[in-house]
């Protein structure tokens, strides 16, 4: 009895998990369209707006997920305790790791502030020409002529060529 009813609370945190995700992800998609309404907007302002809100979505999405799974772990029985633990002795190896997905991270972090490019814009990075299909903190993601999708770490990017209209 008692491993059914943590089996539901598990199932309501997944779900209410999934769906505070969504909802934040509506809200944040909706935000742009509501400030293009509101104020008129200088020509790629709507584009940076969206680029903006869509890397903030995608990291909360994360945070989101990560939470729901670490909550559910514990109605499932799962002591975590000594899995977090033992992180730290892992930790100079996650140490080094981290420093590429901080750099990329950084890397996203300036691309959006200096608005180098955005969504739909047509750039060239590291020799890949494309349509900026997403952008966010950690790659873009740029679709050629072809159609292929080509994901790219931020920190790989030291020179980029924008097409102007």
């Amino acid at each position: 009895m008692v491993k059914e009813i943590n089996f539901l609370k598990g199932l309501v945190v997944l779900i209410f998990g999934f769906l505070l995700a969504n909802f934040c992800s509506f809200i944040l998609k909706k935000i742009p369209e509501i400030q293009k309404r509101k104020i008129v907007l200088k020509v790629g302002e709507e584009k940076r707006l969206k680029t903006i809100f869509s890397a903030i979505s995608s990291t909360l999405n994360f945070l989101i997920y990560l939470s729901a799974i670490l909550l559910t772990a514990k109605f499932f029985g799962l002591n975590l305790t000594p899995v977090l633990a033992s992180l730290g002795i892992l930790g100079l190896a996650v140490g080094m790791a981290a420093r590429d997905i901080l750099a990329d991270f950084l890397a996203g972090f300036f691309i959006l502030l200096e608005n180098l490019y955005q969504v739909d814009d047509e750039v060239e990075i590291l020799g890949l020409k494309g349509k900026v299909r997403e952008i966010n903190l950690r790659r873009t993601i740029i679709e050629d002529e072809s159609g292929y999708l080509h994901s790219i770490p931020n920190s790989l990017i030291k020179t980029i060529s924008k097409k102007i209209k």
